[in-house]
């Protein structure tokens, strides 16, 4: 890490680097800070957010398991939102933002040499069909990976947590999935799935969900378990579903995970599904019927063991699913 001086050097030439852009003709670069690269002592940490306003801990957390080193944002719509907000709380030497217009990028020495360099990594919510077609079968897959092998911080939300587990809700249709349709119907044409994108810590044999609450959509996270189970991807299948402005963080160390929320959010809670039985009508055309489905809800103040697969603190519940409709063991289903 630089000294102060150098900290103090950076704020007074801060105005010349501020905001400093390249581009090229498959990715936009953005940079605020020092452009130098720092290699700084890091600690890894997975943060998983359901979208909405951000959660400020998220970046305060994860510069500091940065070591205050080179924080990377990468998307593939926008431009350079998140580089003066996450700068003002990271305590990072820079903030630099990655913006992929083709999957051409994915091979840019540039862009790999950024992503393999960082010290805290970040996706931005938008469009997951993207990252999935510009970036499986990358060396950005693989330079994502090496972030969190270090292991360093990486996180994303609402189309930046879809991909970080093992199993990815692709989005490759032009309308996204609704909980209605995926239980009157497992195999419609908006239910796509990847599986082998990124293999990080921890997120073995999961699947991700954003927006629960707000938008409705847990029915589609059970059928989305039931389609692993069902098509042989996995026997043991796991969902971690958040709802806006609501942010879990992950130790890959150990396992342990909490809840972060904005102040504002009434109820911010993340759901962790558990199935390890296949349902027992999941085919084309016809509802499906998956019961016993385990659910454990936690929020702020509460926690998850992700290794153990057990709560503290929350309610444990489950789900059945039957004739296009969802049912819970304590009645409500949120």
């Amino acid at each position: 890490m630089r000294s102060n001086t150098a900290r103090l050097a950076q704020a007074l030439c801060l105005t010349l680097v501020t905001a400093a852009t390249a581009h090229a003709a498959d990715y936009t670069h953005y940079v605020t800070g020092d452009p130098r690269d720092v290699v700084t002592p890091t600690r890894g940490l997975v943060v998983l957010q359901g979208g909405g306003d951000d959660v400020d801990e998220n970046y305060v957390r994860m510069g500091r398991l940065g070591g205050g080193g080179d924080f990377v944002v990468l998307r593939a719509s926008g431009a350079d939102e998140y580089n003066d907000y996450i700068f003002d709380l990271c305590a990072c030497d820079s903030v630099e933002t990655l913006v992929f217009s083709s999957r051409a990028a994915a091979f840019d020495p540039f862009v790999i040499e950024t992503i393999e360099h960082a010290e805290a990594l970040f996706i931005a919510g938008g469009d997951q069909s993207r990252y999935v077609r510009f970036w499986q079968g990358t060396p950005v897959e693989t330079a994502i990976e090496s972030v969190a092998a270090k292991p360093a911080p990486i996180g994303g939300t609402s189309a930046g947590m879809a991909v970080l587990g093992e199993f990815a809700y692709s989005a490759m249709s032009d309308a996204s999935l609704t909980s209605e349709r995926a239980l009157s119907d497992p195999f419609n044409e908006d239910l796509t799935l990847a599986r082998n994108f990124l293999d990080l810590p921890g997120m073995e044999n999961v699947i991700t969900d954003q927006h629960v609450e707000e938008r409705n959509r847990i029915g589609r996270t059970v059928a989305l378990l039931a389609r692993l189970l069902h098509d042989g991807w996995t026997a043991d299948a796991r969902a971690i579903a958040a709802d806006r402005e609501t942010a879990l963080h992950v130790d890959p160390a150990t396992g342990k995970a909490q809840v972060f929320a904005t102040a504002e959010h009434e109820t911010p809670y993340v759901w962790f599904l558990r199935a390890t039985h296949p349902p027992e009508q999941c085919a084309a055309g016809k509802p499906l019927v998956f019961p016993d489905v385990q659910v454990y809800r936690i929020g702020p103040g509460e926690s998850f063991d992700l290794d153990t697969w057990r709560g503290e603190g929350g309610i444990a519940y489950s789900f059945s699913a039957e004739g296009g409709t969802l049912a819970s063991s304590r009645g409500e289903i949120y």
